[in-house]
């Protein structure tokens, strides 16, 4: 089995990130486009109760965080989940989780990309369709392609500043909306219909999703297995009490929350006027934006991880001499985003986000239990982080990863089986001569 320590020499990266870099990666992946969206269908199904329902996900988002924190304190080397699958259960499983998680990130980015061409449509309507789009698309994935290879310490910097460019409107929102909600409109009464829960549930699950991202540069990382641990906690603390907060003035200010296209701007423009609402709609474009290069970054690194350990061939761990960072990964990455944003395929690969979310999520927490077997001494690290109350807090993360299976619909688990199936063959085919 593969040791998985590796020393930044050896990897040949640039360890310069801190907690607080990794912790904004985590914000930035966590909080894109979907904060301003969400509010209004929350509202539609779970009325007063969704500011409780969002605290309850957000706790059970932190159980899964707390677990990832344990396994990824063992380890300094990039990959995250990818790296955690790989050493638990071998290479074969390893390999789909990473496979997975790679061709998500495409996706998702490719998504990222046409949405931040409708959010600017909003002013500029030429950038929604035909020549306008296509060039939009093209210079926002060669600017986060030319910061990613730029490196790493230049791609920390500037999701610092996506992060604090989305939080501060968002903070603004709360602590100006406070004043203006109407007490009334929080106070729950009756009981929320259990497919409206379950529905309004799962929506929350993947709206707090992004964070599996965190442990992915940790060969990046000055202190992985202890700034991981940190990062991973303190973003889903601080995007549990931003989304909570939200969700209470946005539903408190605004009475038709529900049927509203544009919840957070339409509320903000009730108690700060029209700037606000241009204030809001600005917010949600640098969310967005942020969203992409730090999505870029750990697309990038899944790829690479995959090459470091031999998993695909060796070019794709290939680093830039002076920028030291893997540049055929961040070109490949880049290449097949356009690809996808440009034919609008990624719609269909959208599909997959259930289940290799839930893949890097079960993998994740039964590798914490299964490394805390003496077996692995000396195989991997010792963890600086270890999950209070015993295995309870990993059983129930893999409870909660379960859940996710269960409200996927036919199509998610239809298109994931393809791509497991998928990347199964191609693991064959690389593997069959070895």
């Amino acid at each position: 089995m593969t040791t998985v320590t590796a020393e930044s020499e050896r990897e040949g990266l640039l360890r310069v990130l801190g907690r607080w870099d990794l912790t904004a990666i985590g914000i930035n992946q966590v909080i894109g486009g979907a904060i301003f969206a969400v509010p209004a269908v929350l509202a539609a199904q779970a009325g007063a109760w969704s500011p409780w329902l969002v605290l309850a996900v957000g706790l059970a988002s932190i159980l899964i965080g707390i677990t990832f924190a344990e396994v990824a304190s063992r380890f300094e080397a990039t990959g995250g989940p990818y790296l955690f699958a790989r050493t638990a259960f071998g290479r074969f499983v390893g390999f789909e989780v990473g496979w997975m998680a790679w061709i998500t990130r495409v996706a998702s980015l490719a998504s990222v990309v046409n949405v931040l061409a409708l959010s600017l449509g909003f002013y500029w309507p030429a950038l929604t369709s035909g020549n306008g789009r296509t060039a939009l698309v093209l210079v926002t994935v060669a600017l986060v392609t030319a910061i990613n290879l730029r490196g790493i310490r230049q791609s920390s910097i500037a999701m610092n500043l996506f992060t604090i460019g989305k939080l501060a409107p968002l903070v603004l929102f709360v602590l100006v909306g406070l004043w203006y909600v109407d007490p009334s409109r929080l106070v729950p009464s009756g009981v929320i219909p259990f497919d409206r829960l379950s529905s309004a549930s799962l929506l929350l699950i993947f709206a707090f999703g992004g964070y599996e991202n965190v442990p992915i540069p940790a060969g990046e990382s000055r202190d992985p297995r202890r700034s991981m641990p940190f990062a991973l906690v303190g973003t889903l603390a601080i995007v549990t009490a931003v989304f909570a907060a939200v969700q209470a003035v946005a539903l408190g200010t605004l009475p038709g929350l529900a049927s509203s296209t544009a919840p957070l701007a339409d509320a903000a423009s009730t108690f700060l006027g029209p700037s606000g609402a241009a204030m809001l709609t600005a917010g949600a474009v640098v969310s967005i934006a942020g969203n992409n290069l730090g999505g870029a970054v750990a697309g990038s690194r899944i790829l690479y991880a995959l090459a470091e350990q031999g998993d695909v061939p060796a070019p794709f761990g290939r680093i830039h001499r002076r920028y030291r960072t893997p540049v055929t990964s961040i070109l490949t990455t880049a290449v097949v985003t356009l690809i996808l944003a440009l034919s609008g395929t990624f719609i269909f690969l959208a599909e997959v986000s259930a289940v290799s979310r839930l893949v890097g999520y079960v993998t994740t927490c039964a590798a914490a239990l299964r490394l805390r077997d003496a077996r692995f001494d000396g195989v991997v690290q010792p963890a600086t982080f270890v999950a209070p109350f015993g295995s309870l807090i990993p059983w129930a993360a893999m409870a909660i990863g379960m859940a996710i299976l269960a409200g996927a619909t036919r199509a998610n688990l239809m298109a994931g089986a393809l791509a497991l199936l998928v990347g199964a063959l191609l693991y064959w085919t690389a593997t069959r001569g070895q």
